[in-house]
């Protein structure tokens, strides 16, 4: 199938997956992940509609920035783990990233941000199994309470909400239980309402679990493989 009939069917699944729920499809972004996926590619999703795309890596990203800076309305969000000292091109070259997994990288960003001149929307990582092998914050920990805490002092960033990547099995089904885990922490920070921290988004999913992602809550599902087809062994299923 085609890139175009592979997206058509993502969203056709996203529908289905949101009426199942008693929600509505707009309320779920479709974010192409675009690993290791060459500019022709991509630019074939952005053709077929898609306008949000998610990069794991900022020195990838880069090479391929130029050849796609013609795709009108497209944003660029950072969703792999981002060393601190990558923060200043990070925050030069993308729209957004959903992956702050510390106070440090939270600090460092905002810094790079001003820089720039610009107020970055950021979501935190959740490390929700808590598995050593994944960035992210536990839910617990002291940490998440300290970086929710000084949302206020990062003036150049914007706190949307959260991202979370659960243990991968060959079930979807065993992804439910951490992607309620994750609603039940959204919920929770959004009563709290914690200044300069708003909990829009809620980023979870992915081409083997956003069904049931949606059915839980997600507000924006990241699908590579489901569009663009396998990667190499080994290699991400997002």
């Amino acid at each position: 199938m085609s890139i175009a009939e592979n997206i058509a069917r993502v969203r056709e699944q996203i529908c289905a997956a949101a009426r199942r729920a008693d929600r509505k499809p707009d309320e779920i972004q479709l974010m192409a992940v675009t690993k290791e996926v060459p500019a022709d590619r991509i630019r074939e999703a952005h053709y077929a509609g898609v306008q949000l795309f998610g990069e794991n890596r900022v020195q990838e990203f880069q090479t391929k920035r130029d050849a796609l800076q013609e795709l009108a309305g497209a944003q660029w969000r950072m969703i792999g783990h981002l060393q601190t000292n990558k923060a200043p091109r990070a925050a030069e070259l993308f729209d957004a990233v959903d992956s702050i997994d510390s106070v440090r990288l939270a600090q460092k960003l905002n810094s790079a941000a001003q820089q720039c001149g610009k107020r970055l929307p950021v979501l935190i990582e959740i490390n929700v199994g808590g598995e050593l092998s994944k960035s992210g914050i536990a839910p617990d920990s002291a940490e998440l309470e300290q970086l929710l805490g000084i949302g206020t002092e990062l003036a150049s960033l914007e706190f949307c909400g959260l991202m979370a990547v659960p243990p991968y099995s060959d079930d979807p089904e065993q992804s439910r239980q951490y992607f309620r885990q994750m609603k039940q922490l959204f919920s929770k920070i959004s009563k709290r309402q914690v200044p300069a921290v708003q909990m829009e988004v809620l980023s979870m999913g992915m081409s083997h679990d956003f069904e049931i992602a949606i059915e839980e809550g997600s507000t924006c599902v990241r699908v590579g493989t489901a569009i663009f087809g396998e990667r190499k062994p080994g290699r991400s299923k997002a």
